[in-house]
């Protein structure tokens, strides 16, 4: 925060003060000097939350489902088709289709993601949730089934871009971190919504269309929810729109306490001046992203979203009743509902980072969580390599555990948290978008090419590569990843730019 030039007058440098106090993390001005919460509206501040992560609920039930879809289209008994018959290469490709969707869609989102602005982004990927879930549940054929997947992996691209960045513009900084790590737990939810999903109908004849088609109610509350949300005041004047619009949307967002207009236009005077440094740059352009202050924020946040995926976790879920049968659980209901246990625990680590984010802080969840992760790995490649019988599947099941939770507690919920922090007002829309494309990106190649890989090398084989990985990504956040808990958006903008003190 710049301080107020000596020809300033008294007022200004009184509005100077108390926007710099309220750049501190719950602090604003008592009138003695000393620093005072700001009061956060409850209610409002959840609901600011919880629609745009009924997007993150809907990319996580897409993986939980799947991993009982995928058991059930391929079923003689169960599939209800004629093409059940699925090859390797058409069952990855069955999982991979919505992440290259979602691919597309952050390809996409970088193109026009702020010029739609991030409400708009979510109210278009609903649409493309509801209108696709419905289309797989009717799919008289694969190439339809297929097609319905990438339109709601499009759903995806888009709200997983836009909700990060909504949530961290639109709701309080003191509640910033919890909000956004909140939003992977909704993101575990769904995981657990589509196991249970595939649990209850894995019997069925054609289960996995309703497995698929029952995704159509939340995205219709995604679309009704988001209509009724304030734009983010930030993108607002970002867009050019009037401070009088901004303070407007902002009113709507603080709630209860939006009547304290004082407080609300020195917060607008803080965006503004933020927003008006931003536009006072040049246009860096896609070449531009990769070079000065942008480079290193672009590079943190696309690397934690690469390691994300190619450690392997996300992957393994797609498949986890497959992977629980070969372990010796059984088909059908033994299989899902192990995998129905596993999304309690992995929910269950996911309140543990959500709740510990912004006192241990993002650094020290990443290292720990990922080493654990690599520990966990050489353990799996380890047993099934050396081991056989009870003693291995045991030995599996444990270092699986330890996998995810570690997982949860670190690449899950603090890589997006930091994406959606990280980077500069100005690039702040492209940027994501390339994370985003990053993320999807290598997903969809490791959830394709896994169980071609698998029937390669093994279980171990593949397993011990994840691990591997899990190495270098451990010493690139020691490298590269910076603390941020407790700071707000201009001051993470100004680790790269000089100003920070």
């Amino acid at each position: 925060m710049k301080a107020a030039p000596e020809s300033a007058t008294s007022t200004d440098a009184d509005v100077e003060e108390r926007e710099t106090l309220l750049d501190v993390p719950g602090g604003s001005s008592n009138g003695a000097g000393k620093l005072v919460e700001i009061p956060v509206d409850k209610v409002m501040t959840t609901l600011l939350f919880l629609f745009p992560a009924v997007g993150g609920l809907l990319f996580g039930y897409d993986i939980g489902a799947t991993s009982g879809a995928l058991v059930s289209l391929k079923s003689a008994v169960t599939s209800g088709t004629s093409w059940y018959d699925l090859n390797a290469f058409q069952s990855g490709f069955v999982v991979s289709s919505s992440l290259l969707g979602a691919l597309a869609g952050s390809a996409a989102a970088f193109v026009v993601g702020d010029k739609l602005g991030r409400k708009r982004e979510i109210l278009l990927g609903a649409v493309l949730y509801g209108g696709s879930a419905a289309l797989m549940a009717a799919a008289p054929n694969l190439e339809v089934l297929l097609i319905g997947r990438t339109l709601y992996g499009l759903g995806i691209g888009f709200t997983m871009h836009a909700a990060p960045a909504y949530i961290a513009e639109a709701a309080p900084a003191k509640v910033r971190g919890l909000l956004i790590s909140l939003k992977e737990a909704f993101v575990v939810i769904g995981i657990l919504l589509g196991y249970l999903t595939s649990y209850l109908f894995i019997d069925d004849v054609g289960g996995w269309r309703a497995m698929y088609g029952l995704a159509a109610g939340p995205a219709v509350i995604l679309l009704a929810g988001m209509a009724w949300l304030p734009d983010s005041p930030r993108w607002l004047l970002l867009n050019g729109d009037s401070r009088e619009k901004a303070e407007a949307a902002l009113i709507r967002a603080r709630g209860k306490f939006g009547n304290d207009l004082e407080r609300i236009r020195i917060e607008i005077a803080a965006i503004a001046r933020s927003v008006e440094e931003a536009q006072a740059d040049e246009n860096p352009g896609f070449v531009g992203l990769f070079r000065g202050r942008f480079l290193k924020p672009l590079l943190i946040g696309s690397s934690l979203m690469l390691f994300q995926q190619i450690t392997g976790q996300p992957s393994v879920l797609y498949y986890a009743a497959d992977i629980f049968e070969k372990a010796g659980f059984g088909a059908g209901k033994d299989a899902t509902g192990v995998s129905v246990l596993l999304g309690f625990f992995k929910l269950v680590m996911t309140g543990v980072a959500v709740f510990t984010v912004d006192s241990l802080g993002r650094r020290p969840l990443l290292l720990g969580g990922v080493s654990a992760m690599v520990v966990a790995l050489l353990a799996l490649g380890g047993s099934q390599l050396v081991l056989s019988g009870g003693m291995a599947t045991w030995t599996s099941v444990i270092a699986l555990l330890i996998y995810v939770g570690a997982y949860q507690v670190s690449f899950g919920p603090i890589s997006w948290l930091i994406v959606g922090e990280i980077f500069p007002l100005a690039v702040r829309g492209p940027a994501s978008a390339i994370a985003t494309i990053t993320n999807f990106g290598s997903n969809f190649v490791v959830s394709l090419v896994l169980p071609s890989v698998q029937d390669a090398f093994g279980p171990w084989g593949t397993y011990l590569a994840f691990a591997a990985i899990g190495v270098v990504a451990v010493s690139t956040i020691f490298a590269i990843v910076p603390e941020t808990k407790g700071k707000t958006l201009e001051e993470i903008e100004a680790l790269f730019d000089g100003k920070a003190e």
